[in-house]
Order: C-alpha cells, then structure tokens, then sequence
C-alpha cells in the first residue's frame, strides 16, 4: 500500500458530486483533505480526490456504497423515466454496467482465465482500451515466457478491486509483439459486478498451521472454507477449548502473488467430523490488520468469483 502507514488510496472508492464523503480523505502525508461528512461540490474537486485521496481501510471497510445497479426495464415509466416508487437497489446482488462505467487505472491487475480450459490462468496488466474496439493487455507469460495465444481464443477476464469483483467475457484479436508485446481482447458488452460480503465463505482446501490452548499445542488443519471474519478446519484431534485465542498461519494466492498470513483468532466451535475420526473447529479472526485485510479480501474475492 502506497502513502503514509496503514492508508490505502481512494482511487476505487465510490465516492462522487454532491454527495458527502463517508469517512476522512488524507493526503499521501497523512494529512487531513477532508472531514468525514463533508460533501464534494466540483467535478475537479472529485478528480483531485481520487487522484491524491488516501484513507484508513478500517474507516472506509464496510461504509463504501454501491451505486453501480443499473435502472432496470421494470422500474421505468412508460416515457422512459425512471418511477419516483422504485425500490432501492440490492448492494449485494451482481450488477451488469459497460466497461467504461468501471473505475480501473492504467497497470490493474486483470486474470484472463481460459474459457474452455478453466485451469489454465494468467495475469496480465490493463494497458487501456478504446470504447467498442478492443482491451489491450500486457502480453500474458508463464515463468517469465510469452504465451502464444491464438486469434479468437476466449477468455473469462476478472478483475478484484477493493471490495468489488468483476467479470467479463472477451475473446483474443490480436497478438502485438512490436515495439513490445501486448495483447488486444475484444471489448466486452457488459460487465458484471458484484460485492463481497463479510459472511461470505468461499470453499477451500488450505493446509495451515493452528497454534492455541493452554499448555499451547501446535497441530496441522485443513481449512474448508474461508471468509472476512474467520474459518473452519479439520484438525486429527481436539485443539484447545471454545473461547481460546491463538494464531494461525496459512498461504493464499492474491493478486497474483503468494502472500503469508498469520492471523490472531478465537475458537468458537469444536465438533467431530462425520466418520468421528478428526475434528472440526471453527475460528473468528480477531484485530485482523488493514493489509491482512486486502489479502483475505482479494483471496476471497477471487475464489468466490470462479465458484460461480
């Protein structure tokens, strides 16, 4: 994360014209640009925000707003005009915009996944697009090895911004391999959007390392599923006693890098499994730090998206 220690920048934040800002907005410094509830009144105000804004995770984790749901046929009148009696929309159902309603920068990270080989991944770089004509990529590689990707091949592109996953469906073009190699996609019609949420568990299959009790033990788990707030795993024997707080320490592939977490917990369940040879324990994470909760919420981001 770049700026002063712990803030992350604004840039994907959902924030705009005339509404106010839900959480404080510092510089790269760590000083006050703006007060929480404090509204922005220009366009150019807004552009300097996003460009320059920073803010602690914690503050803005479960305040930022979707505002991406797109009036549906149903809520029209029949002029055209969007009823006065349309309900609110549903922040945690998928949204479909076009690409160019998407707030990415020039470097996102992006994962072109091979459609009729799900297995085979690669992440790639956004370099930019031109509205209906194509996506142009960075030039995908595997160990460091341009891949060769044939005209017309499709892919499932994803993209995991802040607490937002999207998704769309784009086929290969053109390979450009001069002056430097990149790679243009067919531009997609939509994009599908959706919203992680905390209790959002995603199934996995994680060895980790699960130190807690009292004497403390030390013993093997195999998580199964993973969410914000905490996991449950299988464990050979019984570890520890409900209310126990303990670390455990498990590797996840977010944003395309292998990151290591060690997270503070506390054992909520304890039940035999159904052969009643092992156990499985249930665990909330605790005092979770700010960049420990990118990575979970990138890993899980990620791994909710491909389940669909």
């Amino acid at each position: 994360m770049g700026g002063a220690s712990g803030l992350m920048p604004i840039k994907h934040a959902e924030i705009s014209v005339g509404q106010a800002v839900p959480w404080p907005i510092y510089d790269e410094q760590g000083h006050l640009l703006m007060a929480s509830g404090v509204k922005v009144e220009s366009q150019h105000q807004l552009e300097s925000l996003l460009e320059n804004g920073y803010c602690n995770p914690d503050a803005m984790w479960d305040t930022i707003p979707s505002k991406l749901t797109p009036i549906s046929k149903a809520s029209l009148s029949p002029s055209g005009a969007a009823s006065s009696t349309q309900t609110a929309p549903d922040p945690n159902k998928d949204v479909v915009m076009e690409l160019d309603s998407v707030r990415w920068n020039v470097g996102e990270t992006l994962y072109l996944q091979v459609h009729d080989h799900a297995a085979t991944r690669y992440t790639v770089r956004l370099i930019g697009f031109v509205k209906n004509m194509s996506v142009m990529v960075t030039a995908p590689t595997i160990d460091g090895k341009a891949v060769i990707v044939r005209d017309g091949q499709t892919f499932i592109v994803r993209a995991f911004p802040g607490k937002k996953a999207y998704a769309f469906t784009a086929s290969a073009v053109k390979s450009v391999y001069s002056p430097h190699s990149y790679l243009h996609l067919s531009y997609p019609k939509q994009v599908r959007s959706s919203t992680i949420r905390q209790g959002s568990r995603a199934s996995v299959k994680i060895i980790a390392s699960v130190t807690i009790g009292d004497p403390e033990q030390t013993a093997a788990a195999t998580l199964g599923d993973l969410s914000m707030g905490g996991a449950s795993g299988v464990i050979k024997k019984q570890l520890g006693n409900k209310g126990d707080v303990g670390i455990i320490k498990f590797k996840v592939s977010a944003a395309g890098n292998d990151e290591y977490l060690s997270l503070k917990v506390i054992l909520r369940s304890q039940a035999p499994t159904e052969n009643g040879l092992e156990y499985r324990h249930g665990f909330e994470f605790i005092d979770v730090s700010p960049q420990s909760k990118l990575i979970l919420s990138a890993f899980v981001h990620q791994t909710l998206a491909e389940m669909d």
